[in-house]
């Protein structure tokens, strides 16, 4: 079985002299990023695990440092570097909850049947989520279950709305 990585983060910066990295982590909240091992980096296209040897938060931040970076320039070259982890230790999301990672890529479609096109990714604003649906032309739909999505359906790939097609 192929292991499949998700991107959680992103390297932000350098911290100090001795090799330490600002992390921008893109979990909710920003420390659950703490808890998944291993990291991978992703850097050129190529992707390899790195030993974490310290990590915490810091301020209204996070830092590590990793095994093999001792130095401010060792660290600089990390910068932008993408940080991924096995989707497989988020676990479960819970009941009616879903990682936005599982639903992109899942095909919309209205109550009535017709095909919206496919979720291209996910926007936050504060009131709810909001799906970014490319198709014959770009919508927002707000994620809002049983208002507007109807049923989301991870193992045919669908999410069903309850939404006008020419909105």
């Amino acid at each position: 079985m192929i292991e499949t990585r998700v991107v959680v983060g992103r390297i932000a910066g350098h911290y100090g002299v001795r090799g330490w990295v600002k992390v921008a982590s893109f979990t909710e909240p920003r420390e659950k990023i703490l808890e998944y091992r291993p990291w991978y980096l992703e850097h050129d296209g190529a992707v390899q695990p790195l030993e974490i040897v310290g990590c915490q938060a810091h301020g209204k931040g996070l830092i590590a440092q990793f095994a093999g970076v001792a130095d401010r320039d060792a660290a600089a070259a990390l910068i932008g570097t993408n940080i991924l982890v096995a989707r497989e230790s988020f676990g479960a999301a819970g009941d009616g909850r879903y990682y936005w990672r599982d639903l992109i890529g899942l095909r919309v479609v209205t109550v009535a049947g017709r095909d919206l096109g496919v979720v291209e990714s996910l926007l936050a604003t504060g009131a709810n989520d909001v799906l970014v649906v490319q198709g014959e032309r770009r919508r927002l739909i707000p994620f809002v279950v049983d208002d507007c999505v109807q049923r989301v359906d991870l193992e045919a790939a669908t999410i069903t709305v309850d939404w006008d097609p020419e909105f």
